[in-house]
């Protein structure tokens, strides 16, 4: 069984998305981690291997939060980004494996010279 979001909130002063899960689970996602980990094809290429590193997000906030039928919802960002559709299971991994993925992505941007400002 996938788990359901039951409380999905937009938190607009500290760019964080709270979302809490039938299972009793609740996360806390930042905009900008929400943002580099979007699963478009924009950012996660056409294939395996293919994962775009995104950088200079820092300041990203979410303007619409737009429900996808009963299994998703479409994040619209302030830097025009628009294309991930973020299904509950995803949502629910970015949430749990958070930790790491931020972790793996500061990495990421520090072996490309890249920073979160841009």
């Amino acid at each position: 069984m996938n788990p359901t979001p039951t409380l999905i909130t937009l938190h607009r002063a500290s760019h964080d998305l709270e979302v809490g899960f039938d299972d009793g689970e609740v996360f806390r996602l930042p905009a900008e981690y929400l943002r580099v980990n979007s699963p478009s094809a924009e950012v996660q290429g056409h294939g395996p291997g293919q994962k775009v590193l995104v950088a200079g997000k820092i300041d990203v906030n979410i303007d619409e939060i737009v429900p996808v039928g009963n299994y998703a919802v479409l994040l619209k960002f302030s830097d025009g980004h628009q294309t991930g559709i973020f299904a509950w299971d995803t949502l629910y991994t970015l949430g749990r494996d958070r930790e790491r993925n931020w972790a793996e992505y500061l990495a990421a941007l520090e072996a490309a010279g890249k920073s979160r400002a841009g």
